[in-house]
């Protein structure tokens, strides 16, 4: 639940209609999506393409024409109603008619069918162009999902074209016609309850990655191996996060500077500043994140240096001994192979030997022996070989 839904008793009796209208319905069982703005699966959104499309008069669903021709066609016949369009991944012959209709801007439209745009808002004559980028947090693979949004808002009609399974725009259809008197004020009250429900979907998104975040630090010190590769993910998904939050607060302070220059309803102001205060907090909260994250790291990489020199002079210690065995053996080896040396010299039994008749012969070999052992082990102690 929002900071916004838990206020204290005391402000929430001053709400009006309006505002209620905003709030998602308490009700135990969810409502059923419009037909062509479904919120089931992203698999099933991509099969969607088009239309749910509504006219409204006095804040009262009219009509549901079943095809964008038809919507034309009452619309024109109704002056005084608005028409309220919904596309999930149109076709380029679908936004041209509506172009050729509303009297849409090329470049807008351009925009609207290509699905990587960066939020922002822009005005061509009447009309109010809006990028939005939703967000939900999908638990089971613990990543983020961004989906797209373009709102075209003109004096009678609104028209969504949406790029990616989220935000749930039959949710805002649904609160919106529950409630005629904030459905009646115009396009604008329709796209401000869009900018609420995008904004209130960031909120899941941002407890579920401070969730990810606490079970990473514990990861870190844990020293598991994978975190890594964790922080990396997250932290691209921060990027994206920051990217679809941070150009929303510029935006909603521009429709804020327009209040009066366009007129806008009072109680309408209310809202938008309320999804400013929100937005202006889940951008803070989102820059926390990627400080949060990129600390983490350096946590994690220093660690690792450490686990790593900590392996390296254990295996250096581990060479160091082993050295010192090999030298040992060496020296012995070296020693031990004097006498055997003139032992097999004298062993051989030739006949003409100077020494195998020499009186001192054998006491000589012995000696010999012994000066060349008492030799090599003075030698190999000085050097710390034994």
């Amino acid at each position: 639940m929002s900071e916004r839904r838990a206020r204290p008793a005391a402000k929430k009796a001053m709400k009006s209609g309006w505002r209620r209208a905003l709030t998602p319905a308490q009700s135990p069982e969810p409502p059923p999506p419009e037909p062509s703005e479904p919120a089931g699966t992203p698999e099933q959104a991509e099969v969607a393409s088009v239309v749910q499309a509504a006219l409204y008069r006095d804040g009262v669903r009219v009509s549901s024409p079943a095809t964008l021709a038809e919507t034309f066609r009452e619309l024109r016949e109704q002056p005084s109603g608005m028409a309220w369009i919904g596309l999930a991944r149109p076709t380029e012959a679908e936004l041209l008619s509506l172009a050729a209709e509303f009297d849409l801007h090329p470049l807008s439209i351009e925009d609207a069918l290509e699905a990587h745009q960066r939020p922002k808002l822009e005005r061509y004559g009447e009309t109010l162009f809006v990028v939005l980028r939703a967000a939900r947090y999908l638990d089971a693979p613990e990543e983020v999902d961004f989906g797209e949004l373009h709102v075209f808002v003109g004096p009678d009609f609104v028209i969504t074209v949406r790029h990616g399974a989220a935000p749930d725009l039959s949710a805002v259809r649904l609160r919106m016609e529950e409630t005629p008197e904030l459905l009646k004020l115009g396009p604008e009250a329709v796209l401000y309850a869009i900018l609420d429900a995008v904004v209130d979907g960031y909120e899941p998104v941002v407890a579920g990655v401070q969730i990810d975040i606490d079970e990473i630090e514990t990861e870190v010190f844990r020293g598991d191996p994978e975190v890594s590769r964790r922080i990396y993910e997250l932290s691209r998904e921060m990027v994206e996060f920051q990217r679809a939050t941070r150009p929303l607060v510029g935006m909603l302070h521009g429709l804020m500077a327009g209040f009066s220059k366009y007129g806008t309803d009072e109680e309408l102001q209310r809202y938008l500043r309320d999804v400013a205060d929100h937005v202006t907090h889940t951008s803070e909260r989102v820059d926390g994140f990627r400080q949060a994250l990129t600390e983490i790291l350096t946590v994690n990489a220093t660690l690792v240096t450490q686990q790593q020199n900590a392996e390296m002079r254990a295996l250096a210690e581990a060479g160091f001994e082993q050295n010192e065995e090999i030298k040992r053996i060496s020296s012995w080896a070296a020693i031990l192979f004097a006498p055997t040396l003139v032992g097999t010299i004298y062993g051989m039994n030739f006949e003409h030997m100077p020494e195998l008749s020499w009186r001192f012969g054998y006491p000589f070999a012995i000696g010999l022996m012994g000066v060349i052992c008492a030799g090599l082990y003075v030698i190999f102690k000085r050097r710390d070989w034994l």
